[in-house]
């Protein structure tokens, strides 16, 4: 029987370390049958297979290939890519079934796989479960797939440019650290007809660096840096996979996407008055404010890009934003998280404005906030510290949005506490009208957590 860490199938996609008893040849060759054999139940027969920068990816890609061929399914193969280009295969390809080898945002020494079996549709967590089962009752199906290769990259940044409508030209710095967008997002920006001033464009797959995560301080703080220094106009972050913005404006102060959102809601609500608006639990309240106020219907949903985009889907929203920086348009696009189209977008909305990136945030509401907040503990703890927690801040009176975690609401503001699905991590965030009130706010979540042996007492902000 082959042997896989059911920990590694999480609730969106599926991530685990290189190593001999989680992600390696072997088992990517056995997630290729499982999966192929998934696509056969599902009566989807071609997939298209592509692989991020990873030092691992490569030799991945072509033993999940050599898995669904031997399950019978027709692979189109379109080599080194970023998230995005994955999903838009699909529908350039015409194809339902989708395979990208990818960890995404997670550091050095991880790797995974999404997986997809119609068009902006990823794999929850009982589909990821069903094919962990195929793979452990080896019930494969059998057959002879063909396999045949395309190139993409430049008809995908053909029909992205299409798509936005950008009149003004910017003096830009992009920050792909080292991961897979740099070629890829670098052309497509130049090609907007702004200055691209490059940072850590090369592709590494060391991330000497830092990891290429726009959720975390380091590699937002040096974007920042860096803009300043070369006098842009704002900068740009992408994580490893392209598929997140990260945003600062050119006094080098890192914009979270719950506040640039507001900026694209509102791109989307001038063209789309009363739309609904999709945001995952860890966003400022000043988000579904500023959504109201302009006129659009603010709907709070989990994290994750799976769970975002079948809430896309089922409340015909016309956008969605993660304070991640996975940004979704539905308007003029296809439904799917695209670093490089929110980027595109970004600019289209700048083109409308005169004032510098700074005095436009200045005008948004704003409530003093930490950044995302990790604190390391267990794959296997994770989620009964969480189940804990919400009960005992439910018993003590709270108001507490259970919907993923808890989000708490005391009188000094609110407080997130969270399980991630990629990392044995809990996520943590918090929010308050004041300074004072948010420190309140954190000490609350602190001495709550100390109780618990298996959660670490250092909370990382640097997205590590």
């Amino acid at each position: 029987m082959p042997i896989l860490n059911k920990t590694m199938f999480r609730e969106y996609d599926l991530r685990g370390r290189e190593a001999d008893d989680e992600l390696n040849d072997t088992s990517m060759y056995y997630i290729g049958r499982g999966f192929g054999t998934f696509l056969r139940k599902k009566n989807v027969d071609t997939a298209v297979v592509g692989h991020d920068a990873r030092r691992t990816s490569e030799s991945f890609h072509a033993n999940a290939i050599r898995g669904l061929i031997e399950s019978g399914i027709n692979v189109i193969d379109i080599g080194t890519i970023t998230t995005p280009m994955g999903y838009w295969a699909q529908y350039y390809l015409k194809t339902k079934g989708l395979l990208t080898v990818t960890a995404s945002h997670n550091p050095v020494g991880w790797n995974g796989v999404k997986l997809g079996t119609d068009y902006s549709y990823t794999l929850l967590t009982a589909e990821l479960q069903e094919v962990y089962d195929i793979i452990a009752k080896e019930e494969f199906a059998t057959g002879n797939g063909a396999i045949r290769k395309e190139e993409i990259a430049d008809a995908y940044i053909k029909d992205l440019l299409s798509r936005a409508n950008i009149t003004k030209k910017f003096k830009i710095l992009v920050n792909t650290g080292n991961g897979t967008a740099g070629p890829v997002y670098v052309k497509a920006l130049r090609q907007t007809g702004s200055e691209i001033v490059e940072h850590f464009t090369n592709v590494d797959s060391a991330y000497p660096n830092y990891t290429p995560n726009p959720d975390g301080t380091a590699m937002m703080d040096d974007t920042g840096k860096q803009t300043v220094e070369n006098k842009c106009n704002f900068g740009f972050a992408f994580d490893g996979d392209g598929d997140r913005l990260g945003l600062v404006d050119e006094k080098g102060n890192t914009i979270w996407p719950d506040r640039y959102i507001i900026l694209l809601s509102r791109l989307v609500l001038k063209k789309h008055p009363g739309a609904k608006i999709i945001f995952d639990v860890k966003v400022s309240e000043a988000l579904p404010e500023d959504i109201k106020a302009h006129g659009g219907i603010p709907t709070m949903w989990k994290t994750g890009h799976s769970y975002i985009k079948a809430k896309l889907a089922e409340e015909k929203a016309a956008m969605a934003g993660e304070m991640s920086g996975h940004i979704f348009f539905v308007d003029d696009f296809y439904g799917f998280d695209d670093g490089l189209f929110a980027a595109l977008k970004m600019l289209e909305y700048l083109s409308t404005e005169d004032k510098p990136l700074s005095e436009i945030i200045a005008g948004t509401p704003y409530y003093v906030s930490t950044p995302t907040i990790q604190v390391k503990t267990t794959d296997l703890d994770k989620y009964n510290v969480v189940d804990a927690l919400t009960k005992e801040f439910k018993d003590e009176g709270y108001k507490v949005i259970d919907i993923n975690g808890a989000r708490v609401y005391t009188d000094n503001g609110w407080g997130l506490v969270r399980a991630s699905s990629n990392t044995p991590t809990l996520v943590l965030r918090f929010e308050s009208k004041t300074e004072e009130g948010l420190k309140k706010v954190e000490e609350l979540f602190k001495q709550k957590l100390n109780k618990f042996d298996v959660v670490s007492k250092d909370w990382d902000t640097s997205g590590h």
